[in-house]
């Protein structure tokens, strides 16, 4: 009977070395079922918001190409001196990267996102592999809006308001939807990472991270910037 006991007790360490070793252990089991209704519109809404400023900010930016295209020596709405200057981004080869006004990608993809974040609010739950899909390319527009910052930034000598905020409403937009996958499993981690992530954006914590990177924007345009914007 002990040595049974014994055995029986073997056993199921090794059945929780197994779990330890392969499987997640969330002490959260609601973690792993679906989120919310309220917290998936919650989310939806917030990428619906952003998004709809973002599309905004492209037409803006694909109209001021138009007219810089009939007129190169125009003067913009918002060329308010050396630094603040729409136009003087807008003629670098940077603002044309595919040989076409970048704002239009912009309207494409904010059209896009935003009637994915329409279908989740009307609760459409898509498969794994079109939210894969949606977030790897708006990553790449995630990571192409910020590098558009840095060339404006460091190398161009002109920031265009229409264009930084497009970098904070795509910021926005891609922290949302990579909340939204995080949270419904479409992105995965392995072990106690999974529980770990689900449990962090469930908690709103990657609102911490997404408010920093913003506010490093601003603080990196004011350090260099700041003299001649608010002077």
């Amino acid at each position: 009977m002990g040595d049974a006991t014994r055995s029986s007790a073997r056993a199921t360490d090794d059945d929780i070395d197994d779990v330890d070793e392969y499987d997640e252990i969330d002490p959260d089991p609601d973690l792993l079922e679906p989120p919310s209704n309220a917290w998936r519109t919650r989310t939806a809404l917030e990428m619906v918001v952003s998004g709809a400023i973002g599309l905004l900010a492209s037409f803006v930016l694909s109209i001021e190409a138009l007219t810089l295209a009939l007129d190169p020596t125009a003067s913009l709405g918002c060329d308010l001196n050396s630094v603040i200057s729409c136009s003087i981004v807008a003629q670098s080869w940077q603002a044309s990267l595919f040989g076409f006004p970048n704002a239009y990608l912009g309207i494409a993809a904010e059209a896009v996102v935003i009637t994915v974040a329409v279908a989740i609010l009307g609760r459409v739950v898509f498969p794994r592999w079109f939210m894969l899909g949606a977030q790897v390319i708006y990553t790449l527009g995630f990571l192409f809006a910020w590098w558009l910052f840095y060339e404006a930034y460091v190398v161009i000598g002109a920031l265009c308001p229409w264009c930084l905020l497009i970098t904070v409403t795509t910021t926005l937009v891609w922290a949302g939807l990579t909340r939204l996958n995080v949270r419904e499993g479409a992105i995965t981690f392995p072990g106690r990472w999974g529980p770990a992530a689900r449990r962090f954006v469930d908690h709103g914590n990657d609102w911490f991270v997404t408010i920093a990177l913003i506010v490093l924007l601003a603080v990196a345009i004011l350090v260099k910037y700041g003299s001649i914007i608010l002077a």
